[in-house]
């Protein structure tokens, strides 16, 4: 299927390794220049990106800086994948509401929202210019946020709500904006130890290869297994091709059936 996203470009956030990565080795097959952006750029992504970002999005000045470095690098933007989010293992408390200090509130909704807000609206210039898209990764926490760290589920729901309000505004000027949500994940915030799947696996006292294999059951995940990350990556590089042009402000959940909800 011929997408006809070749000779576009495109800026894909949190594109070091998981979802993000897989999404920017997907539209570089499809010949999307692409800018990757991460705290940390991994050998990996410098293979797949024209051009690849050190920096932090979880600050105002981050997600200006990453598009215009961007623009510099391939002189425009056609389309963003806000997909940065989640957060340090290591700072991240799993205790209930009362117990979360509120610095996990607010680095949540710094990386997993206003992230989002501050790169799109630096970025929005061009991509109007260009009639392009936006893709926002937010997640199905934000349907059932049971079992999520405080502030995160509740920043995805927000992040899911502000595409729907760009897609309203940003339709009728030609840009389309769409979210997908996936659910667990085979990427590494659940699959490296040193990460969440690790804290997680710890917090219940059960070994971390044992709780990745339990998760499909723990989830009711329909398809009995774990989301990859390319599966996810396939659908975020059809929402930005011409044979998504009818598709505007859904959320698209990708999740194995975890959710039973109609």
């Amino acid at each position: 299927m011929d997408l006809g996203i070749s000779g576009k470009t495109a800026l894909v956030t949190g594109a070091s390794r998981g979802i993000g990565l897989a999404i920017a080795r997907n539209l570089a097959a499809e010949g999307v220049r692409v800018v990757g952006a991460a705290r940390t750029v991994t050998p990996e992504l410098e293979k797949v990106a024209a051009a690849a970002v050190s920096l932090d999005l979880s600050t105002r000045e981050g997600a200006r800086s990453v598009v215009e470095q961007a623009l510099a690098a391939v002189g425009g933007i056609d389309f963003l994948v806000n997909n940065v989010g989640a957060g340090d293992a290591e700072d991240l408390s799993l205790a209930g509401f009362l117990d979360v200090d509120d610095e996990q509130w607010q680095s949540m909704f710094d990386l997993n929202l206003f992230s989002a807000v501050w790169t799109t609206k630096a970025a929005l210039p061009s991509i109007l210019e260009r009639k392009g898209a936006i893709v926002n990764i937010s997640s199905i926490s934000a349907h059932v946020p049971g079992g999520s760290p405080v502030g995160y589920a509740e920043a995805k729901a927000a992040l899911t709500q502000f595409g729907k309000r760009l897609s309203e505004e940003l339709a009728p000027r030609g840009v389309r904006v769409n979210t997908v949500s996936p659910g667990v994940v085979t990427s590494p915030l659940w699959t490296d130890p040193d990460r969440f799947g690790g804290r997680v696996a710890a917090a219940f006292g059960v070994g971390h290869g044992d709780l990745l294999d339990g998760l499909p059951g723990r989830f009711g995940i329909s398809s009995g297994r774990l989301t990859e990350p390319g599966e996810v990556a396939d659908l975020v590089t059809f929402l930005l091709s011409e044979r998504a042009a009818s598709i505007h402000g859904a959320d698209h959940v990708i999740d194995g059936g975890t959710l039973k909800a109609a």
